[in-house]
């Protein structure tokens, strides 16, 4: 007699593609939680976003792609996937022995045989998302993930490559749009509303409607080095008129410009465009800011040195230098010299930019040549791309005393759009400038702040829930802030709370 046909569902697949990252960040969001601390609130938002993601992650680094997951993150757990696999688990976190290691090393997790083993969740129910097979979202997913992946590619494509490809390897999908339209077709809208593809660049203005910059790609001999000087060096009579005039006697080959950030930047520009009104360029890696020394003390005593300098930090170049240039006595400056010396020593050693001092305009015009010169001799033989903006750079050059120069770079027009003084702000961004206007508290410090509390009105909550007013002057004198992680202090705490929980005027 023949065996009975046995019918029914086929095995159905891990409901967690990486169940490692998700048990680590429990771990982590468990413990932040028993002693009180913020970071659960972090550690639940990126465990939410890691569960909805479809596709296994080799490592930490591939989890940036997510919603929710920034540097440090990413390398707590790159370190943690290094202790698990020295320890003998060198499995991928998210291939299938992974997945039965993770279960069977867990005893929390190991699952009972006489229970029934949890089904995978159907596309479009409750829990996490799942695209159903041969469905347009599970197709895009899976260009996107295979270009992250691509060590040649660039880790995002542009709509018009995505509907390229999605028509020449899966013909079924849907990728009708309106003509001339910016709106993703239904597959790609519905991937954008659950956080699972992340659209980080806008048509660039200037460019027909829809349309999506490309990348640029700049191969040794297509590109010459350009020095930008900001239209603000070349107004007025005198010694701003003065400093071109010098920059031609050199044969400095520049161009003049507004720049929203910085006063001098070098660009490499295509030398063969396509476009000649419209070459191609990229910022190399370096930023010039210069102040004359009466300059010098007008911003510090306006405000202006603060700021500029904490926007020429978040400008989204590594080399930052302060070059800074004598004009006439010491003596007839409205601030006194010790105050100028430890403001310029300040902006060394805290803040971390290269200090130049020039003796007069032609010694400044000198050391820009001098710059170009070093720049074209370091960039000799390179090829450069372009990057999006807070993509970071090439990890092994552009930082440190690495002779390889950075060659991941910002267009010219994502640098200067993105360094706008005046462009609209996230309530995040308008509370750190104005915990700046506090006296004593530094671009570090305010970020140290908001990276606790994100809002005036999280603060105002915290202070609420004090019980003393002593405790609401300690409330951020613990804050770490800075490169050596110093404690905020008391003195400082004491003033904010001051400002931030008084009705009456201060004094």
């Amino acid at each position: 007699m023949a065996a009975p046909v046995r019918l029914g569902r086929k095995r159905p697949l891990p409901v967690c593609p990486n169940p490692l990252f998700v048990r680590w960040l429990t771990e982590w969001r468990d413990e932040a939680a028993s002693r009180g601390r913020r970071t659960q609130f972090v550690f639940q938002k990126a465990l939410r976003s890691l569960r909805r993601y479809p596709l296994p992650l080799r490592s930490g680094k591939e989890a940036k792609i997510l919603l929710h997951f920034g540097d440090g993150l990413c390398r707590m757990l790159d370190q943690r996937l290094q202790q698990h696999r020295s320890s003998g688990g060198d499995r991928a976190p998210g291939s299938s022995e992974a997945r039965s290691s993770a279960q069977e090393g867990a005893p929390a997790e190991v699952q009972d045989s006489s229970m029934p083993v949890p089904a995978q969740p159907k596309a479009g129910g409750s829990g996490s998302y799942w695209p159903p097979r041969h469905s347009g979202a599970r197709a895009v997913l899976l260009l996107l993930y295979r270009e992250h992946l691509n060590p040649s590619g660039h880790s995002f494509l542009t709509k018009e490559e995505l509907v390229q490809r999605c028509t020449q390897k899966a013909p079924g999908v849907s990728t009708k749009v309106a003509p001339g339209s910016a709106q993703p077709w239904p597959a790609l809208r519905s991937l954008l509303r659950r956080n699972l593809v992340l659209r980080t660049h806008q048509p660039a203005s200037g460019v027909s409607e829809g349309s999506v910059q490309q990348s640029l790609e700049l191969r040794p001999g297509e590109y010459r080095v350009l020095l930008c000087v900001d239209v603000g060096e070349t107004k007025g009579v005198g010694h701003r008129s003065e400093l071109i005039c010098q920059l031609q006697r050199l044969h400095v080959t520049h161009t003049v410009r507004k720049l929203h950030v910085g006063d001098f930047v070098w660009v490499a520009q295509e030398t063969r465009p396509r476009d000649p009104a419209r070459p191609g360029e990229l910022v190399l890696d370096h930023i010039v800011e210069r102040k004359r020394l009466d300059d010098l003390c007008s911003s510090i005593i306006d405000g202006r040195f603060r700021e500029q300098k904490f926007r020429l930090k978040r400008c989204g170049l590594g080399h930052r230098i302060y070059l800074v240039e004598e004009h006439g006595s010491m003596h007839n400056l409205s601030l006194p010299e010790s105050t100028l010396l430890q403001a310029v020593t300040n902006t060394q050693v805290i803040d971390g930019f290269f200090v130049k001092r020039t003796a007069d305009i032609k010694e400044s015009a000198a050391y820009l040549a001098l710059l170009t010169r070093g720049l074209e001799r370091l960039y000799q033989g390179h090829t450069l791309c372009s990057r999006l903006w807070g993509v970071p750079g090439d990890p092994e050059s552009g930082n440190g005393p690495s002779p390889s120069p950075l060659c991941s770079l910002l267009t010219f027009n994502d640098f200067n759009a993105g360094a706008i003084k005046n462009k609209a702000q996230s309530v995040r961004e308008v509370f750190v400038r104005q915990l700046m206007q506090v006296r004593g508290v530094s671009g570090e410090k305010a970020a140290a702040i908001v990276d606790r509390y994100s809002t005036p009105a999280s603060l105002l909550a915290a202070y609420d829930a004090c019980a003393t007013p002593k405790e609401q002057e300690m409330l951020l004198s613990t804050i770490k802030c800075g490169r050596l992680q110093r404690n905020l202090g008391p003195a400082l705490s004491r003033t904010l709370s001051q400002l931030y929980c008084s009705y009456s005027p201060l004094t």
